[in-house]
């Protein structure tokens, strides 16, 4: 999904680079069939590299640029808070339109702290309940980093919200809303701090590997038990049906997007592509009261079809 939203993205007339950080099993650079030979984040972090930006490395589409992530190199999975914050500085020093973070599974603190770099998160989930769940679980412990990293170490504030989350809110009464009152409560200016973090906190989700329109439905159940839990909204931004070529795409190192420009898959990704190029950073959330973007997936599903 990196590697073809990348291409439509560039193929906007954007400049783009991708960050391979999926630092225990990197394999950014297959899906877009640039060789293993060049040096990678495991550089910097090794302190073999001064800055990220001199492992740029051209993919021969235009506009369009990587760095590796050196998956080969021990150690590079499991960085020390200080590395982690290293690259993260040097993420913010690079030069371009948009820099695609090619994030691994899981809710690990090392992919939580890179996700928050952006106000523009991307979830890619599939529908299905277990995908949908972890989907869930990613965003209670992202939103929970966010919060506590509010705060200074040692404070009043971090303790009360490890207090909070340690505690199951699922199918009780209670949310993150409560939390933010008992700041509040603690100092009004923190319970500030916490709601405005809430408000700013607007991940956007891909709904991938589609097979149904039925499928798209499934949107609905991660929105419900977010906003019940969390107090957050969520913008379905692509609804990415499954494509048998997929496989042969990653044999061949080439994105689908330009091995099938005309498939349903790399529509639905242009479509991403463009939602994303037309408000990259939204400064108030958009609510959305009556899943308004899912059914415009719905609608954008059926005139493929058609």
């Amino acid at each position: 999904m990196t590697a073809n939203l990348g291409v439509s993205l560039a193929r906007l007339g954007k400049t783009v680079i991708m960050v391979d950080l999926d630092l225990g099993g990197a394999n950014l650079h297959t899906c877009l069939g640039v060789k293993n030979k060049h040096a990678g984040v495991g550089q910097l972090i090794n302190k073999q590299a001064d800055r990220l930006e001199s492992l740029i490395v051209p993919t021969g589409i235009d506009r369009l640029f990587f760095i590796p992530g050196d998956s080969l190199m021990p150690g590079t999975a499991n960085l020390p808070y200080f590395k982690k914050r290293s690259i993260i500085r040097e993420l913010s020093r690079l030069t371009a339109d948009y820099t695609l973070l090619d994030l691994g599974s899981g809710s690990s603190y090392n992919t939580i702290d890179f996700f928050l770099t952006s106000s523009i998160g991307l979830i890619v989930t599939t529908p299905e309940t277990t995908a949908v769940l972890n989907a869930y679980s990613f965003l209670k412990t992202a939103l929970y980093r966010l919060l506590y990293r509010s705060f200074p170490p040692r404070s009043e504030e971090r303790k009360l919200i490890t207090d909070f989350v340690s505690q199951k809110i699922e199918g009780t009464d209670t949310s993150f809303r409560k939390l933010i009152m008992d700041l509040y409560a603690l100092k009004p200016e923190s319970g500030k701090t916490a709601e405005q973090k809430l408000e700013t906190f607007f991940p956007k989700v891909i709904l991938n590997m589609g097979s149904a329109r039925n499928d798209i439905a499934v949107g609905s159940k991660l929105r419900q038990i977010v906003r019940r839990n969390l107090d957050i909204e969520l913008e379905y931004i692509g609804f990415v049906q499954k494509h048998d070529q997929i496989s042969q795409s990653i044999i061949r190192r080439q994105p689908l997007v330009l091995m099938e420009p005309g498939s349903s898959f790399a529509t639905a990704v242009g479509q991403v592509a463009r939602r994303i190029a037309a408000k990259p950073v939204p400064d108030i959330p958009v609510l959305y009261e009556d899943d308004e973007d899912l059914n415009k997936l719905e609608s954008d599903y059926l005139d493929q079809e058609a």
